[in-house]
Protein backbone atom coordinates (compact mmCIF):
# COMPACT_ATOMS: atom_id res chain seq x y z
CA UNK A 1 0.00 0.00 0.00
CA UNK A 2 1.40 3.40 -1.01
CA UNK A 3 0.47 6.04 1.54
CA UNK A 4 1.23 9.76 1.50
CA UNK A 5 0.65 12.25 4.28
CA UNK A 6 -0.45 15.85 3.83
CA UNK A 7 0.66 17.69 6.96
CA UNK A 8 -0.39 21.18 7.92
CA UNK A 9 -2.29 23.41 10.28
CA UNK A 10 -5.35 23.64 7.99
CA UNK A 11 -6.82 26.57 9.94
CA UNK A 12 -9.07 26.27 8.00
CA UNK A 13 -8.90 23.93 5.03
CA UNK A 14 -9.64 25.67 1.72
CA UNK A 15 -10.14 24.66 -1.90
CA UNK A 16 -6.43 24.92 -2.69
CA UNK A 17 -5.72 22.22 -0.09
CA UNK A 18 -8.56 20.10 -1.43
CA UNK A 19 -7.39 20.49 -5.04
CA UNK A 20 -3.94 19.19 -4.13
CA UNK A 21 -5.39 16.38 -2.01
CA UNK A 22 -7.73 15.20 -4.78
CA UNK A 23 -4.91 15.04 -7.33
CA UNK A 24 -2.41 13.42 -4.95
CA UNK A 25 -5.03 10.88 -3.82
CA UNK A 26 -5.17 9.62 -7.41
CA UNK A 27 -1.46 8.75 -7.23
CA UNK A 28 -1.49 6.93 -3.89
CA UNK A 29 -3.60 4.26 -2.24
CA UNK A 30 -4.16 6.46 0.81
CA UNK A 31 -3.74 10.17 1.44
CA UNK A 32 -3.83 11.12 5.09
CA UNK A 33 -4.32 14.72 6.19
CA UNK A 34 -2.33 15.16 9.39
CA UNK A 35 -3.28 18.21 11.39
CA UNK A 36 -0.46 19.82 13.31
CA UNK A 37 -0.95 20.35 17.02
CA UNK A 38 1.35 23.27 17.80
CA UNK A 39 0.96 24.83 21.24
CA UNK A 40 2.90 27.90 20.07
CA UNK A 41 0.20 28.80 17.54
CA UNK A 42 -3.20 30.23 18.36
CA UNK A 43 -5.49 28.83 15.65
CA UNK A 44 -9.02 30.06 15.07
CA UNK A 45 -10.32 26.49 15.05
CA UNK A 46 -9.27 23.94 17.65
CA UNK A 47 -7.83 20.61 16.50
CA UNK A 48 -11.14 18.73 16.71
CA UNK A 49 -12.90 21.43 14.66
CA UNK A 50 -10.17 21.31 12.01
CA UNK A 51 -10.34 17.52 11.83
CA UNK A 52 -14.10 17.67 11.46
CA UNK A 53 -13.95 20.34 8.74
CA UNK A 54 -11.39 18.33 6.77
CA UNK A 55 -13.45 15.15 7.05
CA UNK A 56 -16.62 16.91 5.91
CA UNK A 57 -14.79 18.75 3.11
CA UNK A 58 -13.20 15.60 1.71
CA UNK A 59 -15.88 12.97 2.36
CA UNK A 60 -16.39 12.65 -1.40
CA UNK A 61 -12.83 11.32 -1.83
CA UNK A 62 -12.73 7.65 -1.01
CA UNK A 63 -9.10 7.13 -0.03
CA UNK A 64 -8.57 10.08 2.33
CA UNK A 65 -8.21 9.84 6.08
CA UNK A 66 -7.58 12.46 8.75
CA UNK A 67 -5.55 12.45 11.97
CA UNK A 68 -3.52 14.72 14.22
CA UNK A 69 0.14 14.79 15.15
CA UNK A 70 2.72 16.47 17.32
CA UNK A 71 6.43 16.37 16.81
CA UNK A 72 8.35 15.87 13.60
CA UNK A 73 6.40 15.25 10.40
CA UNK A 74 9.03 12.84 9.14
CA UNK A 75 8.68 10.74 12.30
CA UNK A 76 4.91 10.66 11.88
CA UNK A 77 5.37 9.58 8.26
CA UNK A 78 7.64 6.72 9.28
CA UNK A 79 5.42 5.59 12.15
CA UNK A 80 2.32 5.61 9.93
CA UNK A 81 4.01 3.56 7.17
CA UNK A 82 3.88 6.47 4.72
CA UNK A 83 6.32 6.63 1.85
CA UNK A 84 5.99 10.33 1.14
CA UNK A 85 4.96 13.78 2.32
CA UNK A 86 3.00 16.09 -0.01
CA UNK A 87 3.26 19.85 0.26
CA UNK A 88 1.59 22.55 -1.76
CA UNK A 89 3.54 25.29 -3.51
CA UNK A 90 1.85 28.49 -4.58
CA UNK A 91 4.76 30.80 -5.26
CA UNK A 92 8.53 30.75 -5.50
CA UNK A 93 8.69 32.04 -1.92
CA UNK A 94 6.93 28.85 -0.73
CA UNK A 95 9.59 26.76 -2.44
CA UNK A 96 12.43 28.22 -0.41
CA UNK A 97 10.90 27.21 2.93
CA UNK A 98 9.58 23.86 1.68
CA UNK A 99 12.94 22.99 0.11
CA UNK A 100 14.68 23.56 3.45
CA UNK A 101 12.13 21.38 5.22
CA UNK A 102 12.41 18.65 2.59
CA UNK A 103 16.20 18.60 2.91
CA UNK A 104 15.99 18.32 6.70
CA UNK A 105 13.38 15.57 6.42
CA UNK A 106 15.64 13.74 3.96
CA UNK A 107 18.54 14.03 6.40
CA UNK A 108 16.35 12.66 9.23
CA UNK A 109 14.88 9.85 7.11
CA UNK A 110 15.97 9.38 3.48
CA UNK A 111 13.28 6.72 2.99
CA UNK A 112 10.49 9.33 3.11
CA UNK A 113 10.10 11.28 -0.14
CA UNK A 114 8.93 14.89 -0.26
CA UNK A 115 6.62 15.74 -3.14
CA UNK A 116 5.50 19.21 -4.16
CA UNK A 117 2.35 20.04 -6.06
CA UNK A 118 0.93 23.32 -7.25
CA UNK A 119 -2.78 23.97 -6.87
CA UNK A 120 -4.97 24.92 -9.78
CA UNK A 121 -4.19 28.50 -10.78
CA UNK A 122 -7.58 29.70 -9.52
CA UNK A 123 -6.37 28.87 -5.99
CA UNK A 124 -2.77 30.05 -6.31
CA UNK A 125 -3.41 33.15 -4.19
CA UNK A 126 -5.18 31.31 -1.35
CA UNK A 127 -3.92 30.70 2.12
CA UNK A 128 -5.80 30.18 5.37
CA UNK A 129 -4.71 33.52 6.80
CA UNK A 130 -6.15 35.45 3.86
CA UNK A 131 -9.38 33.44 4.00
CA UNK A 132 -9.83 34.25 7.71
CA UNK A 133 -8.95 37.92 7.22
CA UNK A 134 -11.47 38.36 4.40
CA UNK A 135 -14.29 36.80 6.42
CA UNK A 136 -13.30 38.69 9.57
CA UNK A 137 -13.67 41.93 7.61
CA UNK A 138 -17.04 41.06 6.09
CA UNK A 139 -15.90 39.63 2.76
CA UNK A 140 -17.24 36.58 0.95
CA UNK A 141 -14.96 33.54 0.53
CA UNK A 142 -17.62 31.03 -0.49
CA UNK A 143 -15.88 30.48 -3.85
CA UNK A 144 -12.70 29.42 -2.08
CA UNK A 145 -13.83 27.16 0.77
CA UNK A 146 -16.31 24.30 1.13
CA UNK A 147 -19.72 25.37 2.45
CA UNK A 148 -19.09 23.75 5.85
CA UNK A 149 -15.94 25.85 6.24
CA UNK A 150 -17.71 29.00 5.12
CA UNK A 151 -20.46 28.37 7.68
CA UNK A 152 -17.90 27.69 10.43
CA UNK A 153 -15.99 30.89 9.61
CA UNK A 154 -19.17 32.96 9.62
CA UNK A 155 -20.13 31.43 12.96
CA UNK A 156 -16.71 32.18 14.49
CA UNK A 157 -16.72 35.78 13.39
CA UNK A 158 -20.39 36.57 14.06
CA UNK A 159 -20.23 36.18 17.79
Amino acid sequence: MRKIIYPGTFDPIHNGHIDIAMRAAKLFDVLEFVVAVNVEKDPLFNVDERLSLIKESTNHIENISVSRFTGLVVDYAKNSDSIAIIRGLRHVSDFEFEFQMAMMNFYLNPDIASLFMMPDEKYIHLNSTIVKDVVKNGGNVSAFVPSCVNDALLSKYSG
